[in-house]
């Protein structure tokens, strides 16, 4: 077996399993199952405590190692659990000295391995060589979150905003564009806060303005989920002036009514929102977005539900990741009055279904149009937009341009009219 991971939650999660896998091989680790949690909502915490049953029970001498958010904020729980040899931190987890450590016997006299997350002052940058068949790679610019949204733990788990120097950055998306990568995609836990920690204090906007002009090699570079309260003047110049920079940015916006925003201690008006759609568009006309939205936030009323669905097309969003409110111990949310679960439940379908509709009209609408295309795996690929596409006959990593003909299985279905990459 080697080195598995099991990634639970965010896209810098699925990032830094791969760094893991990779530090505890180099390390001589075998027969290793790295369990990376996400904390996020109950429902991902009762996922990684079942994937860790079964692990156990189809790998009976295995070294199970969890790790990640739900590690960090709830480390002696996973301690406790028999199936569990090893409990690290989410700043244990990514140095490679903590798998050196680890090579004669995994935890010593201790099954637990994390400090305080909130001591953490920097966030080194790891370079991994590419992912999804070498067409797409992650690349982390920030880790950390300073805000205290009333309903996360994120920051419990994830320690203070800390942003990786740009040209560190700059240099390992070099490296991963000569090593024919063809899209990288920035993440972090808060990445519209990048910066305020380095020399001369550098945006977000900066950031990819360097990027995009020191990596004259880099085919398509795409931004992560965004707080666009933080958006700054440099990244909106970004998303008009380069065609590079893939017109789809996933919103942060949790809610559409803003007595829900204020008790999520959001930063944002609903209005606030709409009004950066707008501009987004307004400087870039083929840009589409994605949102994040919580169902039966504690006080949620019917009205209050209501601007939730009405902002989805007041903004035309295009992908929705829709949750029921999780209630995480510790967080002021916790204490307010709940919405009952089936509530909430319930409201979040009516979001998702809201969703999905708008997807299968933003499909409709590529019927004839022509994109360029990314193909990961398996004939499928992604628009600039990233609406993923079925063209047969392809290869992983090609870049093409292609008709969109129709609407299959998998999403669009294409034709190609030439290789661009």
């Amino acid at each position: 077996m080697s080195v598995e991971t099991l990634t639970f939650g965010c896209r810098l999660n699925t990032f830094e399993s791969e760094v893991m896998k990779d530090q505890a091989k180099q390390a001589g680790l075998d027969d290793v199952i790295i369990v990376n949690s996400c904390a996020v909502t109950q429902e991902a915490v009762r996922q990684t405590r079942q994937a860790i049953r079964k692990a156990r029970r189809e790998n009976p001498d295995v070294k199970i190692i969890v790790t990640g958010c739900a590690a960090q904020t709830d480390a002696q729980s996973f301690a406790d659990m028999g199936e569990v040899d090893l409990v690290m931190g989410n700043a244990e987890k990514m140095k490679a000295e903590t798998y050196e450590g680890l090579k004669f016997g995994i935890g010593g006299n201790s099954k637990i391995l994390v400090d305080d997350i909130m001591s953490v002052k920097e966030t080194a940058g790891h370079l991994i060589e590419g992912m999804d068949g070498r067409a797409r790679a992650f690349v982390q610019v920030q880790n950390g979150c300073d805000h205290r949204c009333t309903f996360c733990i994120i920051p419990y788990g994830r320690g203070p905003s800390r942003s990786v120097p740009m040209g560190v950055v700059v240099d390992q998306i070099k490296k991963l564009a000569d090593n024919d990568v063809g899209e990288v995609v920035l993440t972090g836990v808060d990445i519209t806060s990048y910066g305020p920690d380095l020399p001369g204090k550098p945006s977000l906007g900066k950031l990819t303005q360097q990027i995009l002009t020191h990596v004259p090699q880099l085919k398509r570079l795409r931004i992560s989920s965004i707080d666009s309260i933080e958006a700054d003047d440099a990244l909106m110049e970004a998303l008009q002036s380069e065609q590079r920079l893939m017109p789809h940015l996933h919103l942060s916006l949790q809610s559409g009514d803003n007595m829900i925003l204020k008790r999520m201690k959001r930063r944002h008006l609903r209005e606030d929102t709409i009004d950066f759609v707008n501009q987004a568009r307004a400087l870039r006309p083929d840009m589409v977005f994605g949102a994040d939205i919580i169902a039966g936030f504690p006080t949620e009323t019917d009205e209050m539900f209501a601007n939730s669905m009405k902002i989805i097309e007041e903004c035309n969003l295009t992908y929705l990741h829709v949750f029921p409110y999780s209630i995480r111990p510790g967080t002021p949310a916790a204490k307010m009055p709940q919405v009952d679960k089936q509530v909430a439940k319930a409201r979040a379908a009516k979001l998702r279904a809201a969703g999905e509709k708008q997807h299968e009209k933003f499909l409709g609408r590529q019927i004839g149009e022509t994109h360029s295309v990314l193909i990961e795996r398996n004939g499928i690929g992604r628009t600039e937009q990233f609406a993923p596409i079925m063209i047969e006959g392809t290869e992983p990593g090609q870049i093409l341009e292609a008709q969109v003909t129709g609407i299959g299985e998998h999403g669009l279905v294409g034709s190609p009219i030439q290789q661009v990459a």
